[in-house]
């Protein structure tokens, strides 16, 4: 009997079917095998599934022998919601998340499993690049921490010190610091993140035990930030890292989430701990 999948790549997508096209073909030519593809599709009408651009890259992978689930998720109920659905398809011992608008390097998904089986770590991620800024340069964004050891368990909140990391991620800073420090894939190192956005590795056990994506409930449809949130619980618990060099890039479309008031690392907690004893304490008092 042959092995299951060694990662599970959840995307969530909607009104987006050439982007997805785009992004199915970048995961087409991962270097990684054992990769099953699963994708929500929250779209209007009929769905992305029909659209021709997106039938034939389905085809395609299908033709390649790679194991793909669409499915529909409706109604929208938010992207804690739509992410907490996608976890809950995923059966591999990894799962990464990819929103659907990125492009990936043919062996990032690679090197991003040989990290976190590493690391053993709660997740890895790849920050997205944004070419359109390659003339951009701001130094005053470019402060990077490596992880010169074993990644560690952290804990950071929006305010904090650490918070501030997420400015390395801005525009295209992740990848003049890579210039400018000369690496490459063959010294690829691990650094210290506040959050990663648009493509990050998990421990699917770890990302269940320090809650999912369950706290959709405590939210209304109209929120963000439900990633960051996760990523924060999960650090807190097994630490994170991201790689440099990176290897994805954002197709740097208009968000398809306008509504941003509500924003889940600053109306939840970010201990999932707490968040746990919370949620305990109101079933309490409703029974």
């Amino acid at each position: 009997m042959s092995a299951g999948p060694a990662i599970d790549v959840l995307i969530p997508t909607c009104n987006r079917p050439g982007a997805l096209a785009v992004t199915l073909m970048s995961l087409a030519s991962q270097t990684h095998a054992g990769l099953r593809i699963i994708i929500s599709d929250q779209s209007d009408g009929e769905g992305a599934f029909v659209q021709p651009e997106v039938a034939a890259v389905l085809r395609f992978l299908r033709g390649q022998g790679r194991e793909l689930h669409t499915l529909r998720n409706l109604p929208r109920r938010g992207m804690a919601q739509q992410r907490a659905f996608l976890l809950a398809h995923a059966r591999a011992p990894y799962c990464l998340f990819l929103d659907d608008d990125v492009m990936l390097e043919r062996d990032l998904v690679e090197r991003l499993h040989h990290a976190i089986s590493e690391q053993g770590c709660g997740f890895v991620g790849s920050a997205l690049h944004g070419l359109s800024f390659i003339g951009d340069v701001r130094p005053h964004q470019q402060h990077i921490e490596f992880w010169d050891g074993k990644v560690e368990p952290e804990r950071v909140t929006p305010g904090s010190a650490e918070w501030a990391r997420h400015h390395v991620h801005s525009a295209a800073n992740l990848l003049h610091v890579q210039a400018r420090l000369g690496l490459d894939r063959s010294t690829t190192r691990l650094y210290r993140v506040a959050w990663v956005g648009g493509c990050v590795l998990f421990d699917t056990a770890k990302l269940r035990a320090a809650g999912g994506f369950d706290f959709w409930q405590e939210l209304p449809a109209a929120h963000c930030g439900e990633d960051v949130l996760a990523q924060l619980r999960v650090m807190e618990r097994y630490g994170g890292c991201a790689i440099i060099p990176s290897g994805a890039y954002h197709m740097e479309l208009p968000t398809t989430i306008p509504a941003r008031e509500i924003d889940a690392p600053r109306v939840l907690p970010v201990s999932a701990t707490v968040a746990a004893g919370t949620a305990q304490a109101t079933r309490l008092n409703m029974s």
